[in-house]
């Protein structure tokens, strides 16, 4: 039998290290307040997309120069369990993105590649509070996922919350804000670099505090980005005091992407020939375990 000591350090050890996994796993990790209430969640547990929360976007408009149609189809959006929710133990919804060659939308523009896009406009919309998603992001070059906010109204002057961006091919995601003076290249934006061996293709929960007073932007309950109100009405004026809905998406290529990994096309902007292949072969996806947005007393109340 082992001293005693030694097997008391074991246990302690065990226990900190189970406590580490459940909060990289938990909804309420991120450093939630405990009086705040859960105003939206879903941890995607049933066998199909709850139609009662989400609306999945169709292709209309095309922006950014991005290479992708987004449809309603299965083979881009799904809820997936077991060994295909790569530990996310009640489920998880997957974007993939597909090659379909020869694609026409049904405004007559024609792509290569089919992804997908959900939104809560008209079902979820709220303004501030804790605004969360677990997720686990593709390696691609020019794979573009996003878990953002936006305002209903024209753009920019409705106001987005970027949450998370992720382009491929980095170890970095980032988050910025858009509006009325300050869109497209915004002042408002920064990245944060991932943690050697813990890169955007593992775990991780994005989230920001969102409060009339300022914006906190975080990767696993650490800040890395504060902008106030002060800081936003330096550009022009501040839009956000109106309600915005949820947006998970993974788009292809386009502008942004372009704009780091420096692959102009032809055939395709932002997207270099082996994320094509890993189009191709299936492997470009998106998890999202769960999301989930609270209020708490303290991010409602009027700054002083």
């Amino acid at each position: 039998m082992a001293p005693l000591f030694p097997r008391l350090l074991a246990s302690w050890l065990f226990l900190v290290f189970a406590g580490c996994l459940a909060a990289q796993s938990s909804p309420s990790a991120g450093g939630t307040d405990p009086s705040a209430k859960t105003v939206f969640f879903d941890d995607f547990a049933g066998d199909a997309l709850d139609r009662t929360k989400w609306n999945v976007v169709v292709t209309g408009q095309w922006v950014n120069n991005e290479q992708q149609a987004y449809v309603d189809a299965p083979e881009v959006i799904r809820i997936v369990h077991g060994a295909e929710a790569e530990g996310a133990a009640n489920g998880a919804l997957e974007i993939r993105a597909v090659y379909r060659s020869g694609f026409v939308t049904p405004n007559n523009r024609k792509f290569e590649f089919v992804s997908g896009r959900l939104d809560t406009r008209g079902k979820f919309e709220a303004a501030y509070g804790t605004w969360a998603a677990r997720m686990k992001l593709p390696a691609g070059a020019g794979l573009w996922p996003a878990f953002w906010a936006l305002g209903t109204g024209r753009w920019p002057d409705t106001g987005e919350v970027d949450i998370m961006e992720y382009v491929g091919g980095v170890d970095w995601v980032s988050a910025a804000l858009h509006g009325p003076g300050y869109s497209g290249n915004t002042p408002l934006v920064k990245r944060t670099t991932l943690p050697t061996g813990r890169g955007p293709t593992g775990w991780h929960i994005y989230s920001v505090d969102w409060s009339p007073a300022e914006f906190l932007f975080k990767v696993d309950g650490e800040t890395y980005y504060q902008v106030t109100r002060a800081m936003i009405e330096k550009y022009g004026r501040y839009a956000y005091e109106n309600p915005k809905f949820v947006i998970l998406n993974l788009a292809l290529g386009g502008n942004y992407p372009m704009s780091v990994n420096g692959e102009k096309g032809p055939p395709h902007a932002g997207l270099p020939a082996d994320t094509i292949q890993l189009i191709k072969d299936g492997k470009a996806k998106v998890l999202v375990d769960w999301v989930r947005v609270t209020q708490a007393p303290v991010q409602m109340a009027a700054p002083p």
